[in-house]
């Protein structure tokens, strides 16, 4: 079977509100995730072409963690169990299982990711804020400007990766 991207890319709006602008790059990091994996087989969404061993799929897994993990855990402070499980392993967000399907995968990110949209128009303010054991405390601004960073970066991930695949470039 062959990925089609369900998600149409949306550019961001040159003038907008703060809220408004950040979550519209935010969603366009996200849309642009899934075009690197539009029109690949499930061999090649997984194939690991770096010594990391990262693939096209464990980045949408990796990044559904983050999802749930910085809007419904960290923000929004909900009791659930961390998708796909959790592990003191920093990297195993990133690996794929041979049981875990690519509809499965992508199913979880998409919906971490209408969840997390959700998380954020409920938001009172972007300077509700929220503890971070890191960092003391983080505000929701924070949280979305460090989403598109990590989403982004991840796309950068995505981009020579799809590359190394198939040859395939752009953004």
């Amino acid at each position: 079977m062959t990925f089609r991207n369900p998600v149409r890319r949306v550019g961001a709006p040159g003038v907008a509100g703060e809220r408004e602008a950040l979550t519209a790059w935010l969603d366009w990091h996200r849309a642009t995730l899934l075009t690197k994996l539009d029109g690949l087989a499930d061999e090649p969404l997984r194939r690991a072409v770096l010594p990391t061993g990262l693939s096209l799929l464990g980045i949408v897994r990796h990044l559904a963690q983050v999802e749930q993990g910085w809007f419904a855990l960290g923000f929004a402070g909900l009791d659930e169990p961390v998708v796909f499980g959790e592990s003191d392993d920093e990297d195993a967000s990133f690996r794929v299982g041979p049981e875990e399907t690519t509809d499965e995968i992508v199913g979880t990110y998409l919906r971490m990711c209408e969840r997390s949209r959700e998380i954020v128009a409920a938001a009172e303010s972007l300077d509700t804020a929220v503890p971070d054991e890191r960092r003391g405390k983080v505000d929701l601004r924070w949280i979305l400007i460090h989403m598109i960073e990590e989403t982004a970066r991840h796309n950068g991930h995505a981009d020579a990766i799809r590359e190394l695949v198939d040859g395939t470039v752009g953004d």
